[in-house]
């Protein structure tokens, strides 16, 4: 199995650890940073052009740029836009996914109700990944 390069962009304190906890956990994934908003995401990726993620998991609701803002950013640059964004949220309201979606998100994933199960989270987000082929090979 591959270990997939991620981005994680939570700007909740608590969630963040455990998210980082959980993924690391599965044993999945590599996780390249963290953010607490998409500005400083968007920075970043800006500055490190050689170090760019094969996936971005980014809440939805943050202060400064949100998720919507980094599906939008990223999919309008041709250097990220093969970059799959996945957006997580504890909402599970149809419209909103579905302008995720139409913005460009490859996916679209509830977070667990509970942090301690992020590592079953990070499993079946690695499922979808490869089930669907979001990697650029």
């Amino acid at each position: 199995m591959k270990n997939i390069r991620i981005i994680l962009v939570e700007n909740d304190e608590d969630e963040q650890f455990f998210m980082e906890e959980g993924f690391n956990a599965s044993g999945l994934y590599q996780i390249i940073q963290k953010f607490p908003t998409g500005d400083e995401l968007l920075e970043w990726m800006e500055q490190n052009p050689e170090e760019l993620p094969d996936v971005i998991l980014s809440d939805l609701n943050m202060p400064g740029k949100n998720g919507y803002d980094i599906i939008f950013e990223t999919r309008n640059r041709q250097e990220w836009n093969a970059i799959p964004v996945i957006i997580t949220s504890t909402s599970s309201t149809k419209s909103i996914m579905d302008k995720c979606l139409q913005l460009g998100a490859a996916a679209y994933v509830v977070k667990p109700e509970t942090f301690i199960s992020y590592k079953e989270y990070a499993k079946k987000l690695y499922e979808l990944i490869e089930k669907n082929k979001l990697l650029v090979e």
